[in-house]
């Protein structure tokens, strides 16, 4: 999509609330890899639902894994995450509909869709239940797994998601409406075009999810931000606060782009999550009981 985005490099590659858009430049800049993540044939598959053909793939052994990428992305974005896990978890990651190697819908697209795609794709491969993490779009998408598809998921990881288009900074809003401008009006010529079309129209107008909704999510969930992230703090604090069962983990001095930018502190964040059993802390009984602890060891 470079030629639509022209001069917006850096627009695309940190676009609000969805992790993607970037060019293929800002994907050669993934860490290295030595496998080809988005591209692997020998380690991708496919299946059709609701008359798109969608593209994933699957790496390593164990409890499974479902990766999540963000809005016009693909699953090569988290190359990093799936060269983590993979060491120790089975990672699925597939490309969204209208998105990456998958294909194309014939009308819009909505988040509730998406989390259905993913839905299929769990019973496709026969996974069971998995944990789930998602980036931006993908942590939308995620909490509405959790939602509309309880029984199939185990941990769910919800990184930079949002509620409402609104739930943005100004200077966020700013960005998107360049984002627009950048689009030529006779981008539905192109297949490229209509996809950035389609990609926007779902940036700028959904989701509508209402917070006292997330109280429905029985799974343990992890939900995260950066400190300078696109989506408001105090947006993802009450997406933390409406989760029955929840942990939140805003990391320090990180954009939007955590996962890509510190995957080292963002992997160790979420995999923590994710080997520790969940049991959510009492505010003053555990922080009595941790500091009767540490007095007892202090030297006598």
């Amino acid at each position: 999509m470079i030629h639509l985005l022209r001069s917006a490099v850096a627009l695309a590659v940190a676009l609000a609330l969805a992790g993607g858009f970037a060019p293929q430049s800002a994907q050669a800049a993934t860490p290295a890899a030595k496998t080809p993540y988005g591209a692997n044939r020998a380690a991708a598959g496919s299946f059709v639902r609701d008359g798109v053909t969608f593209y994933y793939e699957v790496y390593g052994q164990g409890e499974p894994l479902l990766l999540v990428h963000g809005n016009g992305g693909s699953l090569g974005l988290l190359a990093a995450q799936i060269e983590y896990f993979r060491g120790h978890r089975k990672v699925i990651a597939m490309d969204s509909r209208d998105q990456g190697r998958s294909g194309d819908s014939a009308g819009p697209i909505t988040y509730e869709m998406m989390s259905d795609d993913l839905a299929a794709l769990i019973d496709h491969l026969k996974l069971g239940r998995v944990d789930v993490l998602g980036w931006s779009d993908g942590g939308i998408e995620t909490l509405l797994l959790g939602l509309r598809h309880p029984d199939k998921v185990g941990k769910l990881v919800a990184m930079a998601a949002n509620l409402n288009p609104q739930a943005i900074y100004p200077e966020t809003a700013e960005m998107v409406e360049a984002f627009r401008k950048s689009i030529p009006a006779d981008a539905g010529k192109t297949v490229e075009g209509r996809r950035a079309q389609k990609m926007f129209n779902l940036l700028a107008n959904e989701p509508h999810i209402d917070p006292a909704r997330l109280r429905g999510v029985t799974a343990p969930t992890l939900v995260m931000s950066g400190d300078r992230d696109v989506i408001l703090l105090t947006h993802t604090v009450e997406i933390y606060e409406n989760l029955p069962n929840a942990n939140l983990a805003v990391l320090p001095d990180s954009t939007h782009a955590a996962p890509y930018d510190n995957p080292a502190l963002f992997n160790a964040t979420v995999d923590q999550f994710l080997r520790t059993p969940f049991r959510k802390k009492e505010r003053i009984a555990d922080m009595a009981a941790s500091i009767e602890k540490a007095t007892a060891e202090l030297p006598k």
